[in-house]
């Protein structure tokens, strides 16, 4: 467990983008596809799963051709690249509620980083997308970009190594339980997003 979060705790605040600073909605990713494929988007559902091809994608290893093509494979769909990029970046959902406010205030108090496990096709879309809410990050690291991912330790280090900070005085915010347990494992304070107020309520007890 944590120490309890107290006004000057922390010396930077590390964010995940999904779920915490931006939503997702994986229903418009198989809606798209299933639309183009001229099936219903359950059969797509029960046939996506986080698999080896995944994680190799998130870090850098294949293509996203590569990645699509193997989909093809999986998903029993003939869809073309350009649909299947159509419908994986149509997982964005738009910024989570009141988080740019929060950004704000808080990056007038701390450096503010992010870490994200994503894919080049997610890079390339949402760097241009929600390049003002992800303007507020001194540096986002890229699982994509270090071949590394959450949640490794490994990856964890490395972040931690390029922040320069200890890890103890890095406050990790992630929506996802395992991602939390490894950033505590390698020292990180880690809050787990499971709802919309608990950035605000992390930042209020730093006393931001």
């Amino acid at each position: 467990m944590n120490a309890p979060l107290l006004p000057n705790s922390a010396d930077a605040l590390l964010f995940d983008l999904g779920r915490v600073v931006l939503d997702i909605d994986f229903g418009k990713v198989v809606a798209t596809w299933a639309g183009h494929a001229r099936c219903e988007p359950a059969q797509l559902v029960e046939r996506f799963l986080p698999n080896d091809a995944w994680h190799r994608h998130e870090r850098g290893e294949i293509s996203d051709a590569e990645f699509f093509a193997g989909l093809r494979v999986s998903l029993g769909i003939g869809i073309s690249d350009a649909e299947f990029l159509e419908g994986w970046n149509a997982i964005f959902a738009g910024e989570m509620p009141d988080i740019s406010a929060s950004l704000a205030r808080a990056g007038q108090r701390l450096p503010l980083y992010a870490f994200s496990n994503t894919n080049n096709a997610h890079v390339v879309h949402f760097s241009q997308a929600y390049a003002g809410v992800l303007g507020h990050f001194r540096e986002i690291y890229l699982s994509s970009t270090i071949g590394l991912r959450k949640p490794d330790a490994a990856a964890y280090d490395h972040v931690v190594k390029a922040i320069g900070v200890p890890a103890s005085r890095i406050v990790f915010f992630d929506d996802s339980a395992a991602n939390i347990d490894g950033a505590r494992s390698r020292g990180l304070a880690a809050v787990h997003v499971t709802g919309p107020d608990d950035v605000a309520k992390a930042l209020a007890a730093l006393g931001i």
